[in-house]
């Protein structure tokens, strides 16, 4: 009598990105890290940006990608990346928090080095392969703060809107060459970045540093937990696929319904 039981085996998983190569910065730690991930197990070569030599090439090896350990604050470094990127996902950042009136003038323009700059020039060097292959994709990490302030963040809410403007220039210029650019929005992610924010959140709103979690950082989302970095690159995934060819020069709000007060 003849087995009933299936011998097919399981399909293997579609790997979409399979011959693109992607450029992530901060791919090294936090949301970069789970980007490049994410990037990488759908089948793109992927490029390690980090200041962080050792844990770029770390990961790099991780996910069979290249490490390129460079500093976005230098302008001349930033113009050496690779121009052959189809994907360019523009997230390395850094935070300062401080009231405006003694906000370091040094740590306001560094800011704005690595988090508009730098992007503009990537996207200046990438762009061109994307328009000659007719397809690319850009995804910039905004944040809540690229549509919403809070108190004492000058530099950072001021990257993330101009960020949010680059994003849509970019959606307008390369709509008619297959590009498209787009922002993801998430409100507070678990990563470093956040976690060494809270001594200073507590000083500035002068409470114990055991209440800036509940007091500061979740009092506005609906949802009150951190994001996961996970979850982050998965939209980024998402806006990467065709199933969202058609989405371009928006802005992809993760906060928990933050911005739905």
């Amino acid at each position: 009598m003849e087995s009933t039981e299936s011998t097919a085996q399981p399909a293997a998983p579609v790997l979409e990105l399979a011959g693109r190569t992607a450029l992530v910065t901060g791919a090294a730690g936090g949301i970069g890290r789970a980007c490049a991930q994410t990037l990488a197990a759908a089948g793109a070569r992927v490029y390690v940006v980090d200041l962080a030599a050792e844990a770029a090439a770390a990961l790099a090896a991780e996910i069979g990608g290249t490490a390129v350990p460079v500093d976005l604050a230098d302008p001349q470094a930033v113009e050496a990346l690779p121009a052959d990127a189809d994907i360019v996902v523009n997230n390395a950042g850094l935070q300062y928090v401080a009231p405006l009136h003694e906000f370091p003038v040094e740590k306001f323009a560094l800011i704005q080095r690595v988090m508009v700059e730098a992007p503009f020039r990537i996207l200046r060097r990438t762009l061109p392969h994307m328009y000659q292959q007719g397809w690319g994709r850009v995804v910039n990490l905004s944040s809540v703060h690229g549509l919403r302030a809070s108190a004492y963040k000058a530099a950072y809410v001021t990257a993330k809107h101009a960020l949010e403007g680059l994003s849509k220039v970019v959606a307008l210029e390369g709509a008619p060459h297959g590009v498209t650019s787009n922002c993801v929005n998430p409100g507070y992610v678990r990563t470093p970045l956040v976690e060494r924010q809270l001594a200073d959140q507590a000083a500035a709103h002068g409470i114990p540093v055991e209440q800036v979690l509940t007091q500061v950082l979740l009092e506005r989302p609906a949802i009150k937990r951190l994001i996961e970095p996970d979850e982050v690159a998965q939209a980024v995934l998402w806006l990467c696929s065709a199933a969202a060819g058609y989405i371009t020069g928006t802005s992809l709000t993760m906060d928990g319904g933050w911005t739905a007060h």
